[in-house]
């Protein structure tokens, strides 16, 4: 039996294999209107391929719990009965298919307001009739040019806590079984967590605790309406990659408050933490590599109770199985390499001898 195709369960939950997809952003909504945030066919479709291709849990793309917490107008959110009820219909399929349906919970923080990639990016300004004001825990621009965010004050932070919470029951509502926190990649938690982007003096800001005191806030609303047989996880930068390098010398998040803050989060009802990397700083000099984030997953492992998901550049069937056989990781998230190819956990599960799970529809095929 192949490991990567055990089951996991997280507290009363059962997931079919330890093969998951990252959320990855469609930036594919409608960007204003009535249907502003509304998950449409594209994204029934990127999810569904991905069931049919046998992933035991698909996260959706990161998934706005305001207006001005989405990264792009074209982003997901959850604050309307229309984006709840567009989103039950991905669930259901997910659900007949055996795939455990995930939502990744976000605020842009300052990266919010910004154009499509594939339109360059760039950031749009309160004016534009597509922008809006971005927020963050101080007022630091992410690149020079950008548009100044505004610093959230203490009601600010409190209703964006909230806003987590409210997102957190649509989300039951719409089906979800698995929520998933992103304080990662540059965004509003991850902002508040990193010395480089936090700059308050007031219980917000300074010491670890305070910087770490908005996340463990979220961590406590979300946990109070999502029921206790459902497990919640937390996506994390495990470094903004500035210490790490002599000649970079902005201050930074590190792998060392990654490990202090997994202990954290584990005591506030974290089941599960998703360890991925960098995105606070423009310009910061990132190792690359197959794999090459997974140390930080398995020293989070090896030095606390909680359960971690590796992600960056798995590729290969046996590079993930060796990840879970060699005690590193509980499960692998991939991103890209499911853009690639959508039925990757089949294919994997018949190179190590596993069953895949292909659909009846599928089998005479297969």
């Amino acid at each position: 039996m192949s490991a990567l195709f055990e089951p996991l369960t997280l507290r009363d939950l059962r997931i079919p294999n330890r093969v998951w997809m990252s959320p990855m952003c469609q930036y594919s909504a409608p960007e204003t209107g009535p249907d502003t945030g509304v998950a449409g066919d594209w994204h029934f479709a990127h999810q569904a391929a991905r069931a049919v291709g046998g992933a035991g849990l698909i996260f959706t793309e990161a998934t706005a719990v305001s207006p001005e917490g989405r990264i792009s107008p074209a982003d997901l959110g959850l604050w309307n009965d229309r984006q709840q009820h567009a989103l039950a219909r991905i669930t259901g399929f997910l659900h007949e298919h055996d795939s455990v349906p995930g939502i990744q919970l976000a605020h842009a923080g300052r990266k919010a307001s910004t154009d499509r990639p594939w339109r360059g990016g760039r950031a749009i300004a309160p004016g534009d009739p597509y922008g809006w004001q971005p927020v963050a825990p101080s007022p630091r621009a992410f690149h020079d040019g950008d548009p100044v965010p505004a610093e959230l004050t203490r009601e600010q932070i409190h209703r964006i806590t909230g806003d987590f919470a409210a997102a957190a029951r649509r989300a039951l509502d719409a089906g979800f079984q698995v929520i998933e926190i992103h304080g990662a990649h540059g965004y509003l938690l991850h902002e508040f967590a990193s010395p480089h982007t936090n700059r308050r003096t007031d219980e917000y800001g300074g010491s670890f605790e305070n910087r770490t005191r908005f996340a463990l806030e979220v961590v406590d609303a979300v946990r109070a309406v999502w029921p206790a047989e459902l497990p919640l996880c937390y996506r994390v930068s495990a470094t903004d990659w500035l210490s790490e390098n002599p000649e970079d010398d902005r201050e930074g998040w590190t792998a060392d408050d990654t490990v202090r803050l997994a202990k954290e989060l584990l005591a506030h009802g974290v089941d599960l933490l998703d360890v991925s990397s960098g995105g606070i700083a423009p310009g910061a000099r990132i190792t690359t590599g197959p794999g090459y984030q997974v140390p930080f997953a398995a020293r989070v492992k090896a030095e606390t109770d909680l359960l971690v998901g590796a992600v960056g550049e798995i590729t290969e069937p046996r590079q993930a199985e060796e990840i879970i056989t060699a005690g590193h990781a509980d499960a692998v998230l991939l991103g890209r390499e499911l853009l690639r190819d959508p039925y990757w956990p089949n294919r994997a599960a018949r190179d190590l001898g596993a069953a895949p799970s292909w659909p009846d529809q599928y089998h005479r095929a297969v």
